[in-house]
């Protein structure tokens, strides 16, 4: 084999919902495609693939120089294990080119069975800085898929320092709330995003509550929303994002892969988008008006968004599909269907014809259209030529038979001829030696293609225990039951909080009150902590730990080398540092739990997703192995719905002025917003870090209560109960405490965990 090196561009990565979407993408130019199983993957409404169309899909692809990413991107419960690893075998048996996973259980354990099978980890993963690179590559990861709410300056900065290859999503659909953060499908509708179900609530329509009783908007007021087609009525969604005229700065900063959304979208929309994107790259230029508006006419919400990445977070985001939108993107997918696509796959040619000797033509290719890989060549022999009696062959006339390869994958760029002068060969023998190299040329690619499935090593059930038990460290010193709360205000923590909880949270930059002692003073850093943010969050976490503070609730994996970073430049012993994981890591199995605790985390609060049976079966595994205090749930409070890195809030006060909101509602922890059922949800501001701008936690509009289902928290055997306090009152704090001490009902409605 010889080496062979595409120009430096990044690959274009198109969605596969189907075989026809498939199709579509690589002939108009998409250098990888990306698609679903049958199971684990997180737009199951998708058509999919299963395992006989899988293996048909990579074959195709593999032929015409297109990757194929499997997406096993949902979380997974224990017992769903072997048949995630029974997925990622049969995958890698098809010769698919990498997994796109979101969990880090089901990661841990397909890179101890399939070595050899690339991992990409999803947004889900909500990775949005350099850092996450570091913690992931061990894990045996090889490119990360960066938060969409990441700047271009910030991805700039994550590419250039951190060890993983970065994908961004470049053109399709925004979820307005941080990848990997949302629950609102999940817990509101019984619909799980993180398991492929959403429901997208967010392109609902909402109102605020009690706007017309009240300039202060109390909950309980006001009427439920409209659902007329006004951008108005619909505060969580948002436009379509496109950075069709950021093409230069992103080839310039270095990003492997630009992702194009659209598993539940057309072929015809998926061929008119991809046909765009790779003009751009191939001319490294940004989009015109024109083409603008022709991806616009493909799909669009009233229009395109770059907010997130040029830091213009403004109303200008919000879109909804109107009936125009619709008829535009009939008209334009039709066009985009009947349209034709020239070959894309590289090809050099070597033709050769002596006196005396068959002619010979050597083909060479590269296994793939895109990136720094091996190329294949291969050398076919013709007839002797004959002395020419008229017309002799030229190098002109072999070059033209040469390069007709239509019908193929192949676009010849490069033909060398070396040709005796008088002989003669007829054109239809250069054609069959042409047609005899290329096809001779594809079983030689498809036989050198990589062998993901290689050194499969099949985990039996003592295996897969071995595996999960090997994550584990030395047993935990920690108590074998706590009770732990965050809360979001200082005043909301009151006397009998003190006495009750053993660790009690606020959030980074807010002061405990003087009667809580500082052993059980803990700190909530930010769920988000993006590059041009560390060297502040870096600050202030140095003057809570010089104050003595030693408990941090974390919930991004990311933000543990700041931590470290902070400590050792504090001279803090690493043992002294109880760093506790969040919900918001989303730990759903028993090898992901085992993976956290890797990472230095003391215990960890699991996914609410999970039913109480399930967090049992976690914290039993990881007992046996002398981390008694090592999960727990949450046992009261409103679950946090959405992290939004927009202002949810002023979109849903967006009658009134910006100032006005911001003074009135957003700045006093005064906003609900309502929904169809007339169910009111609380909206939070979080100040972002560095000062600049704020996010928005969005939380259930009822608090999950389990004070009179105590025995069912009993047989579950927790270790650690989890209150969460965010729109309580101090009184409300104590009235709770005694609820859960007494064992009766709190005497309002509430969410239960699942049985």
């Amino acid at each position: 084999m010889t080496s062979y090196r595409h120009p430096v561009l990044p690959e274009l990565l198109a969605p596969a919902g189907s075989p026809e979407a498939l199709e579509a993408a690589l002939l108009a130019g998409a250098d990888a495609v990306y698609l679903g199983g049958s199971r684990f993957n997180a737009r199951m409404n998708a058509h999919n693939f299963d395992t006989a169309q899988l293996r048909e899909a990579v074959t195709h692809a593999h032929r015409l120089g297109g990757r194929v990413y499997l997406t096993l991107n949902t979380l997974v419960w224990d017992r769903e294990l072997p048949e995630a690893l029974e997925a990622a075998y049969e995958a890698a048996v098809a010769g698919v080119d990498a997994l796109i996973i979101a969990d880090v259980g089901a990661a841990a354990l397909i890179h101890r069975a399939l070595p050899e099978l690339s991992l990409h980890a999803s947004t889900q993963l909500s990775g949005h800085n350099a850092s996450v690179g570091d913690v992931l590559a061990p894990f045996g990861f090889s490119r990360f898929v960066i938060a969409r709410e990441t700047s271009l300056t910030d991805l700039a900065f994550a590419v250039a320092h951190n060890p993983l290859e970065v994908e961004v999503f470049i053109h399709g659909a925004l979820c307005v709330s941080h990848s990997g953060q949302c629950l609102f499908s999940s817990v509101v509708g019984g619909r799980s995003g993180n398991r492929g179900e959403c429901a997208q609530p967010c392109r609902l329509p909402y109102s605020c509550a009690g706007c017309r009783s009240s300039g202060k908007n109390p909950p309980g007021g006001g009427d439920r929303p409209s659902a007329r087609p006004d951008a108005d009525n619909y505060p969580l969604s948002l436009k379509d994002l496109s950075l069709a005229c950021h093409v230069p700065s992103l080839i310039e900063a270095g990003v492997s892969s630009l992702k194009i959304e659209g598993r539940m979208k057309s072929p015809g929309y998926v061929s008119g988008v991809t046909a765009i994107w790779r003009r751009l790259l191939n001319e490294n230029r940004a989009a015109t008006p024109e083409e603008m508006n022709a991806l616009g006419n493909l799909f669009s919400r009233g229009g395109f968004t770059d907010g997130y990445q040029t830091r213009k977070i403004t109303r200008t985001m919000m879109g909804i599909r109107s009936e125009g939108d619709k008829e535009r993107t009939a008209t334009a997918e039709k066009a985009a269907m009947s349209m034709k696509h020239p070959p894309h796959l590289p090809l050099s040619m070597v033709f050769t014809a002596e006196t005396d000797k068959p002619v010979t033509l050597t083909a060479t290719a590269p296994l793939y259209r895109q990136g720094s890989c091996e190329a294949v060549s291969v050398t076919v022999e013709g007839d002797v030529p004959a002395t020419a009696e008229n017309l002799p062959l030229t190098a002109e006339t072999a070059e033209k038979q040469l390069t007709r390869t239509g019908g193929t994958p192949y676009l010849a760029l490069d033909v060398a001829t070396h040709i005796d002068s008088g002989l003669m060969l007829p054109v239809s023998r250069l054609n069959a030696l042409r047609r005899e190299a290329l096809d001779r040329l594809d079983e030689a690619r498809m036989t050198a293609m990589p062998n993901p499935a290689a050194g499969y090593t099949p985990l039996s059930p003592a295996l897969l225990s071995e595996e999960i038990c090997r994550e584990i460290p030395s047993a935990s010193s920690a108590p074998s039951f706590t009770r732990t709360a965050r809360f979001f205000r200082p005043e909301q923590i009151t006397a009998a909080a003190v006495t009750y909880f053993d660790v009690l949270y606020l959030p980074l930059g807010r002061e405990h009150p003087g009667t809580v002692p500082t052993g059980k003073q803990g700190i909530l850093l930010p769920p988000v902590i993006f590059d041009r943010e560390a060297d502040v969050v870096a600050e202030a976490l140095t003057a809570t730990l010089r104050k003595g503070i030693r408990h941090l609730l974390v919930g991004n994996v990311g933000h543990l080398p700041l931590i470290r970073r902070v400590t050792e430049a504090c001279g803090i012993p690493e043992e002294s540092l109880c760093i506790h994981g969040d919900l918001r890591l989303n730990t759903a199995n028993t090898p992901a739990a085992a993976r956290m605790l890797s990472l230095g985390f003391c215990d960890l609060i699991l996914s609410p997703e999970l039913t109480l049976p399930r967090m049992r079966d976690i914290r039993t595994a990881l007992a046996k192995d002398g981390f008694p205090a090592a999960a727990g749930g949450v046992v009261y409070g409103r679950l946090p719905l959405m992290l939004t890195e927009k202002c949810a809030i002023r979109e849903v006060y967006r009658h009134m002025k910006l100032d006005s909101v911001c003074r009135e509602i957003c700045g006093k922890d005064a906003a609900v917003m309502r929904d169809r059922m007339g169910k009111d949800f609380p909206i939070l501001r979080e100040d972002s870090p560095c000062g600049a701008g704020h996010r928005n936690t969005l939380y259930n509009s009822l608090p999950t209560g389990m004070s009179d289902r105590m025995e069912e928290l009993a047989r579950a055997e927790l270790s650690q109960h989890h209150f969460i306090f965010s729109v309580e009152s101090p009184a409300d704090t104590d009235r709770v405490i005694t609820a859960y001490k007494e064992s009766r009902p709190l005497g309002t409605e509430v969410r239960r965990m699942q049985k």
